[in-house]
């Protein structure tokens, strides 16, 4: 086992800032283990879980490294568990920090592993209980595979990535790719996001106010479970436990109460600003800023003054 750091990317650091983050992320950690960073760059459009796992299981194979970063993405998350599995390793997902340890013995009764000299644990930070607390997790087997909470580590820029060939033969063939229509920017990466709630009354409320205070704003569109559910816009743009987890430098929630199960969701924005119409709603306890009244009447201010500035 080497203390080296194997980042996977599945997109480019210069231009992405999720990939940006990794890089830092994996960067930051080989600098704390005295390591270096290796960095493996897979094509998406060729995702295939089983084919994906095979090559990055050879290819850590081949690296030994002590830890393995992915990114807050789809493709990470069902490959993480599944990875740290086959390498013998373990895995955490969410993590928002981390700490290389000292030289750590093995678990007891693990039969078959090299020495407990060869073995260096690391310690990560994760949220839990919907975010109300955060729990330390001691890791004792190697590699540690994590996939990382967006957002959480300073972006930085891999130097020579290894682009990673798949194999032409496969247990899966692709016979048609279709993509749902989305923004360029992931929620998880957006920077400030415009989100609405119950309070909204319809989809026509999200097209018609909150959408243009987006545009203007240069923010993203984001909705409550509620909102998804009824179907006023889709089911990618939730934020909460069951949804995205964002952590953007401003987050406006308009017509959203502020239930536990949302906040979990938004619990790492730098700023939470809130307009609804009822002054006792649990969102007023969380925000920076807050207006007690319809979004109907305030929205369209906000849109006006705006367009001002812009002039």
């Amino acid at each position: 086992m080497t203390n080296a750091v194997v980042i996977v990317l599945f997109a480019d650091p210069a231009t992405d800032r999720a990939a940006a983050g990794l890089a830092g992320a994996g960067l930051q950690l080989a600098q704390q283990a005295g390591g270096t960073l290796r960095a493996l760059s897979l094509d998406p459009d060729e995702y295939q879980p089983e084919a994906f796992l095979d090559v990055l299981t050879n290819a850590c194979r081949e690296l030994q490294p002590r830890a393995v970063l992915l990114s807050n993405d789809t493709y990470s998350q069902e490959i993480a568990p599944r990875l740290a599995h086959r390498l013998g390793g373990s895995a955490v997902w969410d993590v928002m920090s981390f700490r290389a340890a000292e030289t750590a013995r093995n678990p007891p009764h693990d039969e078959g592993d090299p020495s407990p000299s060869a073995r260096r644990g690391m310690t990560v930070v994760r949220q839990v209980y919907g975010g109300k607390a955060e729990a330390t997790i001691a890791l004792l087997r190697a590699p540690a595979v994590l996939w990382l909470r967006a957002r959480s580590f300073e972006p930085g820029i891999a130097e020579a990535v290894r682009r990673v060939e798949m194999p032409d033969a496969g247990r899966t063939r692709i016979i048609e790719r279709r993509t749902e229509g989305q923004s360029q920017t992931r929620l998880e990466d957006a920077r400030i996001i415009v989100s609405g709630g119950r309070g909204i009354g319809g989809a026509d409320g999200f097209r018609d106010e909150l959408t243009p205070l987006a545009q203007l704003l240069d923010a993203q569109v984001a909705a409550s479970r509620a909102a998804c559910d009824a179907g006023w816009v889709p089911p990618a743009l939730q934020v909460g436990q069951t949804g995205k987890k964002v952590a953007p430098d401003l987050y406006l929630a308009i017509g959203i109460t502020g239930a536990s199960q949302h906040m979990a969701g938004i619990s790492e924005a730098k700023q939470i600003a809130a307009i609804n119409i009822d002054r006792d709603a649990p969102i007023f306890k969380h925000c920076r800023f807050g207006i007690v009244e319809d979004y109907r009447k305030v929205v369209p201010l906000l849109r006006r003054k705006l367009q001002e500035i812009a002039r």
